[in-house]
């Protein structure tokens, strides 16, 4: 499989070195900044012979990339995050250039085994009204959106489960490298259940992504995470 790396940055030079070591060939590096990219820009040039493409960048040029790479034909995985306003618009682009895509606010295979813990624990909460939901999550200093996409989804998932629950508050904290920990209390008067995920460092995300490429390569539609980690977890 050949794949493209699209954001060449920390994440992107992880990705690649993941790919590789899975005998993955790096096709393209496109960034516009990144002095050892191989490419500026996303065209038929820059994508020439790639399989998947890799997109870890920005919300403000997410969408505008996932255009350019499905008007050329290639498959997707979506790391970038906070563009979801615009999710309904970009699975009709996938229907009418049938490409495969698959996103996720967290690539993390560990983080998305951490997601069905808290729905487990959520659907016993639901029954037992002693207890209060609290929520905190922590990233490094460049991550630009707060709260993050991944601590959005574990919200979902509580107020999915929980009947009483209709707003959580989350505080967030941006703090030097941390590459990310989102931590989830359920109080009540006598106790706290805590639950947690802290990554160590990036290259979970990394692996995570440099699956879901394998996952959807040669597929047609969108997906996401979900529908993969169903294939991981019977």
């Amino acid at each position: 499989m050949n794949i493209a790396i699209v954001g060449y940055g920390k994440m992107g030079h992880i990705i690649e070195k993941v790919a590789v070591d899975k005998g993955i060939t790096v096709k393209a590096k496109i960034d516009p900044s990144a002095t050892d990219a191989t490419h500026k820009e996303i065209n038929s040039e820059s994508l020439d012979g790639v399989d998947v493409c890799i997109e870890f960048t920005a919300p403000d040029v997410a969408v505008s990339n996932i255009k350019k790479i499905a008007t050329l034909g290639k498959n997707i995985v979506v790391g970038t995050t906070a563009w979801y306003d615009n999710l309904d618009d970009v699975k009709k682009l996938v229907e009418e250039t049938g490409i495969g895509l698959i996103y996720s606010p967290n690539f993390s295979i560990g983080v998305n085994v951490f997601f069905r813990l808290i729905a487990d624990v959520s659907k016993m909460m639901d029954k037992i009204h002693d207890y209060d939901v609290k929520m905190s999550e922590a990233h490094h200093i460049h991550k630009k959106d707060a709260p993050s996409g991944t601590a959005k989804k574990i919200a979902s998932i509580i107020k999915d489960n929980v009947d009483r629950v209709n707003d959580i508050d989350i505080k967030s904290i941006r703090e030097g490298e941390v590459p990310g920990t989102h931590t989830v209390k359920f109080e009540s008067a006598a106790d706290i259940i805590e639950l947690e995920h802290k990554a160590k460092n990036r290259e979970g995300f990394a692996l995570g992504s440099v699956m879901a490429a394998e996952w959807v390569n040669g597929k047609k539609g969108i997906y996401s995470i979900e529908d993969m980690m169903n294939e991981i977890i019977k």
